[in-house]
């Protein structure tokens, strides 16, 4: 169980954090963000929202895991019993987010055995559609990738192998080899990409500071919505992971080191990416604005696309490109189980093994809906909804609870003790006031645009989602066990 585990070292706990902040997003979000944001101009939006969100409320998460050293449906029972419920309303929201993050995982796994062969041909958007991603047609639904869903098979067995053992013979000792392994071959890539002809091209475009979107609220929200997401706030992870610590850990310290490591790495990431649009730019004589892409499409379409181009190099990068960002995608995957582990684990006093392995044989099961023919459209619409409407929601009622109900204040003697770096009233102030007003404008916001962007088929998955999370977190939170009651 949760309060028994200790990480075995620190360099554990930095790298798995490191983990749970370096994921798909990094590589393929933040650069489109930077460059549809203003360009250079956005990174002071960027930087300021790490300063006023990210370094705050990761500083709340460590302090209240490693004060409580529970799950974190016991810490919201702790401080009252009532808060109990809102624990599981996070719990079944990541559950589905893991779902279908292992999806997109599994694509990754799909084309990583793709470039060997570069399999996907010179149509790369048809390869992408006829093999992962599916239609938007609503009679594809019955249909179903089964390469997708072996691949969706090999990765929950992956997880379940690493997340059932111990904390540090398991995540910790996964995280040592896999970051490491991201970073060396992201770097290789990057520092290539720099040398290809046009890549001068791709960073213009990325770096051109467009001053007057500073004006634009929008961007300025766009910054702080990437922060949140690219840190996983609000989804408990860094809690839970804090909850390992030895109790002679410097909190805020490694606060500081983790969110310079995740911003650097996806800052340098996106100077390889538009290195690479760059040089196809360059080759193909296709203007850049017609090339980029996020998401899906500059992972899957966009760069088998400029390998096809690269001969013997691209060869050699495309396998180690789609195994970093698979690597990437895992150690991110372990933090979202490792919430779930900690919780169920709590409330039903299960075995660590026992309550992985259920949570993954559902988890499993829960994801193949998302192979089916319309898998990319289906898994745009759960992943917009979640973030939008749940995650934003529920950092701003955890910023009110252990702010103002706990009393946020009781954590600087806990956060000052080992820190070279400490905190204050103005940290206190933050949390209390400053994060509350701004999620929920940007919750607001996101809703707005959300349902004015959104069919009925789309509106439709987002209740039925909505009420299959209130529906199964009441139950949940009705269930009184022998511990728990």
């Amino acid at each position: 169980m949760s309060e028994y585990a200790q990480w075995d070292s620190k360099w554990a706990f930095i790298f798995a954090m490191i983990g749970v902040a370096i994921g798909l997003g990094n590589i393929w979000r933040f650069s489109y963000v930077v460059y549809s944001n203003g360009g250079g101009a956005f990174f002071i939006p960027y930087f300021v929202a790490i300063a006023v969100m990210g370094i705050p409320f990761l500083i709340l998460e460590y302090g209240i895991g490693f004060s409580f050293k529970r799950s974190f449906s016991e810490i919201l029972k702790k401080i009252n019993p009532k808060f109990e419920f809102i624990a599981w309303i996070l719990i079944f929201s990541i559950t589905i987010v893991l779902m279908y993050y292992m999806v997109i995982i599994s694509w990754d796994m799909f084309y990583i055995g793709s470039s060997l062969t570069f399999g996907w041909g010179g149509d790369t958007a048809l390869y992408f559609v006829k093999n992962v991603g599916g239609t938007e047609n609503l009679s594809s639904f019955g249909e179903f990738f089964i390469p997708v869903a072996i691949c969706v098979i090999i990765s929950w067995a992956a997880l379940w192998f690493i997340s059932h053992k111990s904390i540090d013979k398991g995540i910790g000792l996964a995280s040592k080899i896999m970051i490491p392994l991201v970073f060396i071959i992201m770097a290789a890539i990057v520092v290539y990409s720099l040398t290809l002809p046009g890549a001068f091209i791709g960073i213009d475009a990325l770096i051109k500071p467009n001053w007057a979107g500073l004006l634009d609220i929008n961007i300025w929200l766009t910054a702080f919505s990437q922060i949140i997401f690219s840190l996983g706030m609000g989804e408990a992870l860094a809690l839970t992971y804090a909850s390992y610590l030895a109790d002679n850990s410097q909190l805020t310290d490694n606060v500081l080191f983790i969110i310079a490591s995740n911003s650097s790495f996806e800052i340098f990431t996106a100077f390889g990416v538009f290195s690479i649009l760059g040089y196809m730019t360059a080759t193909s004589g296709v203007p850049l604005t017609e090339i980029v892409s996020e998401g899906t499409g500059l992972i899957f379409v966009v760069f088998p696309k400029i390998f096809n181009l690269m001969g013997v190099a691209g060869r050699i990068l495309a396998p180690l490109f789609f195994i970093a960002v698979y690597f990437a995608g895992m150690t991110s995957s372990f933090s979202f189980l490792e919430v779930e582990i900690g919780t169920i684990s709590a409330k039903f006093n299960m075995s660590r093994k026992k309550t992985a392995t259920i949570l993954c044989i559902i988890g499993c099961a829960g994801s193949m809906i998302f192979t089916c023919g319309m898998s990319s459209y289906l898994v745009g619409i759960v992943d917009s909804f979640i973030n939008q409407f749940a995650i934003l929601l529920l950092v701003a009622i955890q910023c009110i609870i252990f702010g103002w109900y706990f009393g946020a204040e009781k954590l600087i003697p806990v956060l000052n003790e080992k820190s070279r770096i400490k905190v204050g009233s103005l940290w206190v102030n933050v949390i209390k006031y400053v994060l509350p007003v701004l999620i929920v404008i940007m919750w607001i916001i996101g809703i707005i645009n959300l349902f004015m962007s959104s069919n009925s088929f789309e509106i439709t998955v987002d209740v039925l989602i909505m009420v299959a999370v209130v529906a199964v977190s009441i139950i949940f939170y009705k269930i009184r066990t022998p511990t728990n009651s």
